[in-house]
């Protein structure tokens, strides 16, 4: 098999696992469980804070001890026995903790799966820039195709979405063991200071100003991320409980309408090389803010039957917000670091997004939704929540062309993506 049909294959099973709950779990926890909205955001919190630690753990470990691609199977091996115990958890307290262990097995893989391909396709002296965008669009596909599999299968509100996702993790887990190697690029190495000596040198980038105020938007826009994953599902079965909308297809099967946002994945991942190399770093992540104050401005104004449009156009507008921020990033990030601590630097990536943004965006969203958006008879204002959202994304936005100083220097940046 080709190199590029096995990091296709990994990328598909990787967003596969993720894909069969993370969009559904909330039709799960509203509809089945009838839990409160702080504490679904407490639950939803435990990716954020596995991000805080276990990415930059576990990319010291493929920089300094193991190979990153047996760590990348060990943890998904791990991550499917995890699932297949959600099932059986009966209260929210439980629940938190055994997703908090399910997302430390599963947060940090995902930028161990880009530190493998990258150093898989730089070995075989490829353009990083220009491959492995249509490589990563496979993972949008796993994703929709979970996400699919879930919903025609009625499992958006039951237990069966975890067994999905732990089938899939443990076929991934085994398969790593069959990539291409990536040994570690600091073992043995003389450390000569205690960020060396513990591993902590990706945090030297904090001393660049540029790369400073990039990580602090890369929270900022984490946040924004983690809105449109844990609400989007739950706002669309609301509708059910209107008589006017509840037997309509978008209600019937949200997930399917939701999907819509993965395949818009699919085309502007294929986009980013050339914006990326022809706008630069700089206007592809003002492009994604504002990309995300659409998505959730038309959400307000959106409703399953006249304004069915705009919940689609909606899902369209979310494949650039998404890719443009979370692909070019990585990319970004790859082209300012050494590549002895590639790993790190791509799990320091992932500590700003999916950890801090992430545990911002999911439970301060929490607590306001339930002080200021929650009605008497527990219904939720969903126009006041997607505004304050729009709102806050915009604000992002400004801040953002403000205070981000980068020279685009397309030359530069496809060298340093290369070598």
């Amino acid at each position: 098999m080709s190199l590029k049909l096995r990091l296709i294959a990994m990328n598909f099973l990787q967003f596969f696992v993720w894909g069969a709950w993370l969009i559904t779990i909330g039709a799960y926890w509203f509809q089945n469980r009838h839990w409160s909205g702080s504490e679904f955001g407490a639950i939803f919190s435990t990716m954020g804070i596995a991000s805080l630690f276990m990415p930059s753990m576990t990319g010291v470990i493929a920089d300094k001890w193991i190979r990153a691609e047996r760590l990348y199977g060990t943890l998904h091996i791990f991550g499917a026995g995890v699932l297949c115990l959600m099932p059986m958890i009966d209260n929210p307290q439980t629940l938190f903790w055994v997703m908090l262990i399910n997302m430390m097995c599963y947060m940090p893989t995902i930028s161990l799966a880009i530190t493998v391909a990258y150093n898989a396709l730089k070995q075989d002296g490829v353009d990083v820039v220009r491959v492995y965008p249509p490589i990563r669009v496979w993972g949008t596909v796993g994703f929709i195709a979970a996400m699919w599999m879930v919903s025609l299968l009625h499992l958006e509100t039951t237990t069966g979405q975890f067994y999905v996702a732990a089938a899939a993790a443990l076929i991934l887990g085994i398969y790593a063991f069959t990539l291409p190697p990536c040994p570690p690029r600091l073992r043995g190495k003389d450390y000569h200071s205690w960020l060396d000596t513990f591993g902590l040198t990706s945090f030297t980038l904090f001393k660049h100003g540029k790369m400073a105020t990039f990580f602090i938007f890369a929270i900022l826009l984490g946040a924004a991320l983690q809105l449109t994953n844990a609400y989007g599902d739950t706002f669309l079965h609301d509708f059910a409980h209107v008589d006017a909308y509840k037997n309509l297809v978008a209600v019937r099967y949200p997930a399917i309408i939701m999907s819509i946002s993965q395949v818009s994945e699919t085309l502007f991942i294929l986009a980013i090389p050339f914006f990326l190399k022809r706008f630069g770093i700089k206007t592809v992540m003002l492009i994604s803010m504002l990309a995300w104050t659409l998505r959730f401005g038309l959400f307000a104004f959106g409703d399953p039957g006249l304004g069915l449009w705009m919940i689609v156009l909606s899902c369209i507008v979310y494949g650039m917000a998404f890719d443009f921020f979370n692909i070019s990033g990585s990319l970004f990030v790859e082209s300012q670091s050494d590549p002895a601590i590639r790993a790190s630097a791509q799990g320091l990536f992932m500590l700003m997004t999916n950890g801090i943004g992430a545990v911002l965006g999911s439970s301060i969203s929490g607590v306001i939704i339930d002080q200021y958006f929650t009605r008497l008879d527990h219904s939720l204002d969903w126009h006041g929540i997607w505004i304050t959202f729009a709102t806050y994304s915009l604000a992002v936005a400004v801040l953002f062309m403000l205070l981000f100083r980068h020279k685009h220097e397309p030359e530069t940046l496809a060298s340093a993506i290369v070598h």
